[in-house]
């Protein structure tokens, strides 16, 4: 990062004071925030380093979804499949806040060209070559045997099979040639970032002073038995121990234990790119359905209604994890052409595009298979640097983060010659605890939290924190007014945010702890508006704001393609 700060952080200094933990853990990600939660409910004293902010590698870059993963079934990953499914039905309990059912539907059609027919392939066989096409037939059986996976007490619908008639009755701008639509439900999760924090935050509550994390604070190698810590924001560097050394760094996971003098190859991720457009005649077109399908490369496809957007995703493309990704102007010409398959009658242009992003998917090494076709399961693998045993885990999803943090840490409990006391199966989530679920009960705890405020506004902020937002709510004096350049958020707000939630820089603020840029919100003045509410807080003078603009116009530019100015909303560069 470009801003350096002067003083020291809170979460830094704590680390440094007591430079000791029975786990490191190294990597702020979804599975590394989720392995930090579960020791620190175990009373495993734990800390964990992430080399930029929480969130913001692999795991900023997702789809959004939380699925089993119906097309891991054309590569008979049904144990992935089955504890996917598991794993999903159990985060619509447990995080009703930030996932829901999300009703999923694949068109299918008589031809094939331009769009495969099949969403999978159950007949596969594993290689570099062209898949082959499948039609309905095996579409049908597939979500068939998808449906036994998904049986939890109801949790999502069964699939619903459509003849074109119908299919054209439900998507009426969908394309003539259509023969089938086939709909099942996976589920949406639609504040990726936000529910990491959540997590992140309960481990911290759970464990108090031995639940230790920081972020912006990298791994800088190893000196005798300590590995060395470097503060991204000072520069200043200090020695850290611990009995067990956790990797979770995702697609730089062998670059990680290169700086641990423990070389590896484990690691062959995949580039996924997507875009988010401002068309209001796609989002009417989808019915508020994500239309998911695949392309005859292979390559799955999603048009995803979200946040008053239209998603559109993703890229399977092999990178290099040394170097930034970025969405490419060939990957836009691939999604409007893919959009233009479904829904040939809708234009869509570069001048609608509001935020653009792009990702590595932590995936095994697979040498010359196709990305497509790579697994995504996972598994631990062992080593040993500096002394200390190191667990490293190679691949690993947004979905099964709670199982695969399960594995981690039950591995790193048996090293440190423990028993697991607690389990996170049925565990609420943040402000999922005591979410409301009917009508009656939202509006009884609407009432009951609210305070000050309109009805309308806390039930607002319910929608956005879950129960957290009672604390929202109490931060925000009565009648303060929205930020005149952010719509939708006040002043007080930011500020809690920056004083709670571990926040470094103004892009922390737009891209991870609210929606501001995703949706195309960002402008010259928000972002002044945005810098000044965090300031007191972080401690920012008038020039420290500035530079902090400054950074963030830097950022959405070179990391997202996306211009703003003083008089308008995100544009694509």
């Amino acid at each position: 990062m470009s801003t350096r700060q002067q003083h020291t952080r809170p979460q830094v200094e704590a680390l440094r004071a007591r430079p000791h933990a029975q786990v490191l853990v190294i990597g702020g990600g979804i599975n590394g925030i989720a392995t930090f939660r579960d020791l620190a409910l175990q009373g495993v004293d734990v800390a964990l380093v992430e080399r930029g902010d929480y969130v913001s590698g692999a795991s900023s870059a997702s789809s959004h979804m939380v699925h089993g993963g119906v097309r891991y079934l054309e590569n008979g990953e049904f144990r992935l499949v089955q504890e996917a499914v598991t794993e999903r039905n159990a985060l619509l309990r447990t995080a009703p806040h930030y996932v829901r059912p999300l009703e999923t539907t694949i068109p299918i059609f008589k031809t094939f060209s331009g769009i495969l027919t099949a969403p999978f392939r159950l007949l596969f066989t594993h290689g570099t070559g062209k898949p082959n096409e499948r039609g309905a037939l095996l579409i049908k059986v597939g979500l068939m045997i998808y449906d036994t996976f998904s049986r939890d007490g109801g949790s999502v619908p069964r699939h619903v099979f459509r003849r074109a008639k119908r299919s054209l009755q439900a998507f009426p701008q969908m394309n003539k040639d259509v023969a089938y639509t086939a709909s099942y439900y996976d589920a949406s999760m639609h504040d990726p970032e936000r529910l990491a924090l959540d997590v992140l935050f309960d481990g911290v509550r759970a464990g108090g002073e031995q639940a230790r994390p920081a972020n912006y604070l990298s791994v800088d190698g190893v000196d005798g038995d300590q590995v060395t810590l470097l503060d991204e924001t000072t520069g200043e560097r200090f020695g850290f121990t611990a009995d067990v050394i956790v990797n979770t760094s995702g697609p730089w996971t062998d670059l990680t234990n290169d700086a641990l003098g423990q070389p590896t190859t484990f690691m062959g991720g995949t580039k996924g790119s997507h875009i988010v457009l401002e068309n209001d005649d796609l989002l009417a077109a989808t019915g508020g359905n994500e239309i998911f399908f695949e392309h005859s490369d292979g390559r799955i496809v999603l048009i995803y209604p979200l946040k008053g957007r239209v998603m559109v995703g993703t890229t399977d493309i092999d990178a290099d994890p040394r170097e930034r990704t970025v969405c490419t102007d060939d990957e836009i010409d691939y999604f409007f052409d893919l959009i233009g398959h479904v829904f040939p009658d809708i234009t869509v242009d570069r001048a609608q595009i509001r935020y653009t992003f792009s990702g590595i998917r932590p995936l095994p090494r697979h040498d010359d298979m196709a990305p497509g076709f790579v697994s995504r399961d996972y598994r631990i693998e062992r080593g040993d640097a500096a002394g200390t045993p190191v667990l490293s885990l190679v691949g690993g999803k947004w979905t099964t983060f709670r199982a695969v943090a399960e594995h981690v840490a039950s591995d790193t409990l048996a090293l440190l010659g423990r028993a697991r006391t607690v389990s996170t199966a049925d565990l609420a989530i943040g402000g999922g605890a005591d979410y409301p679920r009917t009508p009656r009960d939202r509006a009884r705890w609407i009432e009951q939290h609210r305070g000050v405020h309109t009805a309308a506004l806390a039930d607002r902020m319910l929608e956005r924190y879950g129960t957290r937002a009672g604390d929202v709510l109490a931060a925000v004096p009565e009648g303060a007014e929205e930020l005149a350049a952010v719509p939708g958020y006040f002043a007080e707000e930011i500020a809690h945010l920056a004083r709670t939630e571990d926040v470094v820089t103004l892009t922390d603020v737009l891209l991870r702890r609210t929606s501001v840029a995703f949706v195309g919100g960002a402008t010259i003045d928000g972002l002044r508006q945005l810098a000044a509410a965090a300031a007191d807080a972080l401690g920012w003078d008038d020039d420290a704001q500035a530079a902090q603009v400054d950074e963030a116009v830097r950022v959405l530019r070179e990391h997202h393609r996306i211009a703003v100015d003083e008089d308008r909303h995100a544009a694509l560069v």
